[in-house]
């Protein structure tokens, strides 16, 4: 079964804002919101690509980055990639 990936997106940015509730915003320090690093996740999963290939299809993909919030900057930060990987091991670990 194909799924669009926009819309895939965009039920898991809707689910994981409700299971995070008040938790889904900005972290303390940095810029990219809580619940956007596990729906990065989760599109990483989907879409099959490296975390080091990640920036680059997002490059590609305007309607993604609108839905996640994200702009070419936040693209090219290596804090988004040190997080997200932080992340996706806590999560990946508490399945």
């Amino acid at each position: 079964m194909e799924i669009d990936l926009l819309d895939f997106v965009e039920q898991w940015r809707d689910l994981v804002k409700q299971a995070l509730g008040k938790r889904a915003g900005k972290p303390a320090s940095g810029r990219f919101a809580r619940w956007g690093h596990v729906v990065l996740d989760c599109l990483w999963l989907e879409d099959d690509h490296s975390y080091r290939e990640t920036p680059s299809q997002l490059k590609y993909m305007a309607e993604i980055r609108d839905v996640l919030a994200l702009n070419h900057d936040e693209i090219e930060d290596t804090v988004l990639h040190h997080c997200a990987s932080r992340l996706s091991s806590a999560v990946r670990n508490s399945a």
